[in-house]
């Protein structure tokens, strides 16, 4: 559509590009190469991560700093919301803001799940926040009674280790994870989904045989994935599951380029919290809050204390309360 919209524009590539984007509403996070220039955009609100790097004298812009940090470039800085920076030979990066200002609306998700946890996003490591989830969720969760903290690996593996730390509870690795098969959620065929799970995750019984486990996951989606972890653990003779989730309930879809199901598909969204734990097949469900997500989402130092609303971040998967008019497909 971007494309489209700069194809009927007039004038400099550049002037081009502004008109077109001051049409557009949303999450957006572009590169564009001509034969003389680099052109990098990222929307007003500042959805999605965009970062700046140098390699040599090579100017670098990528979506995450880890992808700097696998080529051995700089980081220099992350771009700005609604910030336009124009490379030409030869010359420093032209920064431009020709949009209206708009709140920040950071996607909280890319924190709790999305980006790399070897990424620094919106100023903050994703593996301490994700670490801070945990001691939140813990905090939240004070006087659970387990053995020892499972993550559901890989993507839980650092919200256990922040809710071991803060518990006491010691941390073990209950599970052994092929590194062959992607994210299932994302899967367009159930079918597909419980097949990449049984392929991905095997538990281990020596560890897991007889215990009371905190296990730990940073979302649940449809809650089949959660499900079929469970009958695999039950199996291996697993005694009793708490299941820890280091996001609150997903009760909304997002429209700001995550392929997430629609609201019908999203388990929280149409049951009650106890329907999905007895779905799921654990002794307890326990979610961190939102206001707990958010005050780990800044860092674990307290600096996001407000309203989901008013946080300088996008919860809307979480709260249903969206930054931009949305499209009325439901």
């Amino acid at each position: 559509m971007i494309v489209h919209l700069i194809a009927r524009a007039k004038g400099p590539i550049e002037d081009a590009i502004i008109h077109s984007l001051r049409q557009v509403v949303g999450a957006y996070s572009l590169l564009f190469l001509t034969p003389g220039k680099m052109i990098a955009a990222r929307d007003p609100g500042g959805f999605r991560p965009l970062v700046l790097g140098r390699f040599g004298r090579a100017h670098v812009v990528a979506s995450e700093t880890t992808a700097l940090n696998l080529m051995g470039a700089r980081l220099v800085r992350e771009i700005e919301p609604g910030e336009i920076l124009i490379f030409e030979p030869n010359s420093a990066p032209k920064s431009i803001k020709p949009f209206f200002r708009a709140p920040t609306t950071r996607c909280v998700f890319e924190q709790v799940y999305f980006a790399r946890p070897d990424s620094r996003v919106f100023g903050h490591s994703v593996q301490a926040s994700r670490q801070e989830l945990g001691r939140a969720l813990a905090r939240e969760m004070r006087g659970i009674e387990a053995d020892m903290v499972v993550p559901v690996p890989d993507s839980g593996v650092p919200a256990a280790l922040g809710f071991s730390r803060e518990s006491g509870i010691p941390f073990e690795v209950g599970f052994v994870r092929s590194h062959y098969v992607g994210r299932t959620f994302i899967q367009p065929a159930q079918v597909l989904r419980d097949a990449s799970v049984s392929l991905k995750l095997s538990p281990v019984r020596e560890t897991l045989e007889g215990k009371r486990i905190v296990l730990v996951d940073d979302s649940i989606v449809r809650g089949t994935t959660s499900r079929k972890i469970c009958r695999m653990l039950r199996r291996v003779g697993v005694r009793e599951i708490h299941m820890a989730i280091s996001s609150p309930p997903i009760i909304s879809p997002c429209y700001y380029g995550i392929d997430t199901p629609q609201r019908d598909e999203l388990i929280a969204a149409r049951r009650k919290p106890d329907e999905v734990r007895r779905f799921i097949g654990v002794d307890s469900l326990h979610h961190l809050s939102v206001e707990g997500m958010l005050r780990a989402a800044g860092g674990g130092d307290g600096t996001v204390t407000k309203a989901a609303s008013d946080s300088g971040y996008c919860a809307a998967c979480f709260t249903a309360e969206y930054p931009t008019s949305t499209p009325d497909f439901e």
